[in-house]
């Protein structure tokens, strides 16, 4: 067994046409987005206007039938599911703001997570926010001009939204949910009750996924602010990982692990973390994606050109054994008719070739120091 290689899609693009080209350019692997970011429309991935990613208002739960759809619709196309990445706000709004309607939404999802386990999804992606993504700006920031994300950017093109403009009512993870109420107090949390929402939330939820077999694997904060939008953020620095996955030890609480907003965050050794995490074996899937910069500048980057050794992070997930997905997030926007398909292609490709020659890599360059740190 070694790691795999896999593609995430957003809904719209979960098609047999895009199941063979994730086929022919190595992938095993789907993780799909059902969240239906931008009504459909072809997503770009960044901060949007005061309407964020969209009105996910509409939305409905996902059904075991068409999650069992999704399951055989993936299997057909040669591929396997590996993850559903992220609850609509739609779903669970309340869970997050703490109100009236929170223990209807818990048992939702927890409907939602047996559901999902029966129907053949081994993970679920999740980031417990309310700002979400939020202060990107797109630009020239990749290797010859290519078209990515950055935060802090300067002189960034065009307007750059502001990290302490409150979230409008109505609006939550940068999606609206419901009609916003004129005149309504504008949402904040603090620390200490951030860490209590999801607390609560872990603890109710997290049985019933290792009932079903299913792991939840939180995303890091991106960007990872301390406050955002005026809510302050929960992993916004690796070691507060270990925090949430002490909440309950369960082999279901576990990580989004993305290589990309570890590294954007302030201090520590990213190798030494993702050592860490990969032997803790609470991996749920990987976000292969690098940047350029630390938090309070930073841009994305092609995946061989950032501040990260990709090299070195498959020497360190061969040595771990991980045996799990790795997709490549987002990509920078190549010049060219196909650009998110060109993007990923490229990725893709490089992570393969790692991947395939991880034994011929050599040793880990980050080894001798890990251990010697023990």
């Amino acid at each position: 067994m070694k790691m795999k290689i896999g593609l995430g899609l957003y809904r719209e693009q979960l098609t047999p046409d895009n199941y063979r080209f994730a086929l022919q350019s190595g992938a095993t692997h789907i993780v799909a987005h059902l969240t239906n970011y931008f009504a459909g429309k072809d997503p770009k991935i960044d901060s949007g206007d005061n309407g964020g990613w969209g009105d996910c208002s509409t939305d409905r739960l996902w059904t075991y039938e068409e999650l069992s759809v999704l399951v055989e619709d993936v299997r057909a196309g040669g591929l396997e599911l590996a993850a559903i990445e992220n609850f609509s706000p739609r779903f669970w709004h309340d869970i997050l703001l703490d109100g009236p309607e929170r223990g209807v939404q818990i048992e939702a999802l927890k409907q939602l997570i047996r559901d999902a386990g029966r129907a053949g999804v081994p993970c679920i992606g999740y980031n417990f926010s309310l700002a979400g993504v939020y202060g990107w700006t797109r630009g020239p920031y990749a290797r010859g001009g290519a078209e990515s994300v950055g935060f802090g950017v300067e002189d960034a093109p065009g307007a750059v939204p502001d990290p302490d403009a409150p979230i409008p009512d109505g609006m939550v993870w940068n999606m609206r949910y419901r009609r916003g109420v004129p005149g309504a107090k504008s949402i904040s949390v603090s620390n200490a009750e951030i860490w209590d929402r999801l607390s609560r939330f872990l603890k109710e939820v997290v049985p019933i996924a290792e009932e079903a077999g299913v792991m939840l694997g939180a995303h890091p904060d991106d960007p990872p602010a301390e406050v955002l939008r005026g809510t302050a953020r929960l992993v916004n620095r690796p070691e507060k990982y270990d925090r949430l996955m002490s909440i309950i030890d369960s082999p279901s609480n576990g990580l989004e692990l993305c290589l990309g907003s570890l590294q954007e965050m302030p201090g520590g050794d990213i190798y030494e973390h993702v050592r860490r995490f990969a032997r803790s074996g609470r991996i749920g899937y990987i976000h292969f994606r690098n940047v350029k910069g630390k938090m309070p500048r930073y841009v994305e980057t092609f995946v061989d050109e950032g501040d990260i050794d990709m090299a070195e992070i498959v020497r360190i997930l061969r040595d771990e054994n991980y045996q799990g997905v790795m997709i490549p997030d987002h990509t920078p926007a190549m010049t060219c008719a196909a650009s998110w398909h060109a993007g990923k292609a490229f990725a893709l490709g490089y992570m393969r070739a790692l991947v395939q020659n991880a034994h011929a890599l050599g040793p880990s360059q980050s080894l001798a120091h890990d251990l010697a740190a023990e």
